[in-house]
């Protein structure tokens, strides 16, 4: 590539995308046609999109109820999938060099993926392997980075440990499945529905439980309990909690010595005794995947890569919907029991 100008197979100028002109409830994402796109910078790459991901991130963000939120007007998403059509004269992945024509996967996008064209980083961009579909494509960026961070770097997940992916059926939870069996980790995972619970164990949990009998009855028995009860040392060695406010506390019992307890995803506050860390040792880290440095970021996106090219990682899509059902999409996302990712087409 020219150390000049950028790269460039046209210009997305009315491009079709979700505008988002005030906070408020799913409704006020609105399609709008004839969008500019901006030229890409130096760093960046600009994008034709063919799916957009849907996150619940991208529900608290348009309802305002986020800690940073976006200068309105805006488009949403984070992740999707596509061809580059332009690369900024200095634009690299962390996985190598960026061309015109390249199929790949996004995410964190600067202009946002709810839309036909974007422009990104390109280190937020990675070359797709051929044997996944644009919808899957599109399932990577925020669930799979997430859930790499997690295990990778603030669970320090090794082989032969016991991980228990607490809400397993989701997105992220189904990545942090395939990733921790990929690791050769024992993997316990926890859904609400039986096809939730399907989910988990096609994505290659060991064991598989209904989610609300992972909380202690009258008795004080589950039937993780009695699982845990069973082994030659009691505890597992790792807890990525997807729903710290209702989970965290039990998660506390469920550890063994040394255990490492990881909060992905919380939705309101609780009550919380320390104790139960306190007697083994154990921790808990919040992470968010808006907070990883250069290094983490890097480090996600290789592992990522290499699960996909290698047959352990495959992102799980649950519904595939039109660009204009975005507001459908914002309610469904949040909606309990809800098995992999939704995306919309582009």
């Amino acid at each position: 590539m020219s150390t000049g100008a950028a790269q460039s197979a046209g210009h997305a100028a009315g491009h079709t995308g979700i505008v988002v002109e005030a906070f408020g409830g799913p409704d006020v994402m609105q399609v709008r046609p004839g969008l500019h796109c901006p030229e890409v910078g130096p760093s960046q790459v600009r994008i034709a999109l063919d799916f957009a991901g849907v996150n619940p991130v991208d529900t608290y963000i348009r309802s305002g109820a986020y800690g940073v939120l976006p200068s309105l007007p805006y488009t949403p998403g984070f992740d999707g999938s596509g061809v580059i059509e332009a690369v900024g004269a200095e634009a690299r992945s962390p996985l190598g060099a960026l061309r015109v024509g390249q199929r790949v996967w996004v995410c964190r996008s600067v202009t946002g993926t709810y839309a036909s064209a974007c422009v990104c980083e390109g280190s937020s961009v990675c070359a797709a392997p051929d044997s996944l579909s644009g919808a899957e494509l599109a399932g990577v960026g925020v669930p799979c980075m997430t859930a790499a961070i997690a295990l990778l770097v603030h669970a320090r997940a090794q082989r032969g440990e016991r991980v228990l992916v607490h809400g397993a059926s989701g997105a992220v939870g189904l990545a942090c499945v395939q990733i921790a069996r990929g690791l050769g980790c024992e993997v316990w995972g926890t859904a609400s529905t039986q096809a939730g619970q399907d989910a988990v164990r096609r994505a290659g949990a060991h064991e598989v439980f209904e989610h609300a009998s992972t909380h202690r009855g009258e008795d004080g028995s589950t039937g993780i309990d009695a699982m845990l009860r069973g082994q030659a040392h009691a505890g597992v060695h790792v807890v990525i909690e997807m729903l710290a406010n209702v989970n965290l506390q039990h998660d506390t019992r469920l550890v063994g010595k040394g255990g490492r307890i990881v909060v992905v995803g919380s939705r309101g506050e609780l009550v919380f005794s320390p104790r139960g860390l306190m007697s083994k040792d154990a921790s808990v880290t919040g992470m968010s995947l808006m907070n990883a440095t250069q290094e983490t970021w890097a480090l996600a996106m290789r592992a990522v890569d290499a699960g996909l090219r290698g047959g352990t990682l495959r992102p799980v899509i649950g519904l595939e919907l039109p660009l204009a059902d975005a507001p459908r999409a914002h309610e469904l996302v949040m909606q309990q029991g809800k098995v992999g990712k939704i995306v919309l087409r582009a």
